[in-house]
């Protein structure tokens, strides 16, 4: 007797149906997870802003962005860099979920049911940048409070914030492979020392042509200034641009620089967890 097969268009459409489930089921549990202990989401929000208070309050008034003294509303300059160093700096919460998850056994309970393979690895992208998504609002809502202003447009201050999640986005594949690669969550909480200077090298504080020539080159090439860069353009704040490339296409670069890491590191990231365990 022949048994007839499922037509093509069904099987794929249960498959779909079962795999955005999948996501589903984990993105619920990290923001179930969160619920039950917002001290998590407390804190990765409270870096950010005691960076805004220490460089604009502290070290602002000793800033000069343009290399000619003052006049230039210090501010206006830094929070774009703000936005863009919170988003850079984020890889490490996701390295760190990550690594938690791997280390009490979560990971492995759900590579033993019928669930999609992409699912922890995109359900945790979803879940990271919807975080992302509430973290540069809380960020946004301090930067108003403290004076900051965009002169854009509407629709050039939502691209800009697009942008922002764009890098978001890309560096959350780094940091789910490296949340897999390390060994224990401690291990994922020393890699601030290589998110430090990822963020701090670059324009988020200072433009690169007031640097040593070169450390001003890597700032210059850093995606995180390729970010700073654009949105100020796109917020209409103050921006010292030099003539390195990124720097005369900043817009651009922004936005070549993510899909550069995404290729790079989404197959890097699947392919470890794939390999989890051998």
């Amino acid at each position: 007797m022949t048994t007839l097969a499922p037509l093509p268009d069904e099987t794929l459409a249960g498959r779909l149906k079962w795999t955005l489930h999948d996501y589903r089921a984990i993105v619920g549990q990290e923001f179930t997870h969160l619920w039950r202990q917002p001290v998590n989401f407390a804190w990765q929000l409270g870096f950010p802003i005691v960076m805004v208070l220490l460089f604009v309050y502290v070290f602002g008034s000793a800033m000069d962005v343009t290399g000619q003294g003052a006049g230039v509303d210090y501010v206006a300059y830094a929070m774009p860099g703000m936005f863009a160093m919170t988003m850079a700096f984020g890889f490490t919460n996701t390295a760190w979920a990550v690594a938690e998850a791997k280390q009490k056994g979560f990971i492995d309970r759900v590579r033993s049911m019928p669930m999609a393979s992409s699912a922890v690895v995109v359900g945790r992208n979803i879940a990271d940048t919807i975080h992302a998504a509430v973290d540069l609002l809380v960020l946004f809502l301090i930067a108003l409070v403290i004076g900051w202003r965009s002169d854009g447009t509407f629709w050039e201050t939502l691209g800009a914030f697009a942008i922002l999640l764009w890098l978001r986005f890309a560096l959350i594949w780094v940091g789910v492979w490296l949340g897999l690669l390390v060994k224990s969550v401690e291990q994922a909480g020393n890699l601030f020392a290589i998110a430090f200077p990822f963020g701090m090298v670059s324009s988020v504080f200072t433009p690169p042509e007031l640097m040593p020539d070169w450390l001003g080159a890597i700032a210059a090439w850093n995606p995180v200034s390729a970010t700073a860069t654009a949105i100020r353009e796109l917020f209409g704040n103050p921006s010292a641009v030099g003539d390195s490339w990124p720097e005369q296409h900043a817009l651009t670069a922004a936005i070549v620089w993510p899909v550069i890491i995404t290729v790079i590191f989404l197959p890097l990231a699947v392919r470890k967890f794939q390999n989890l365990g051998r």
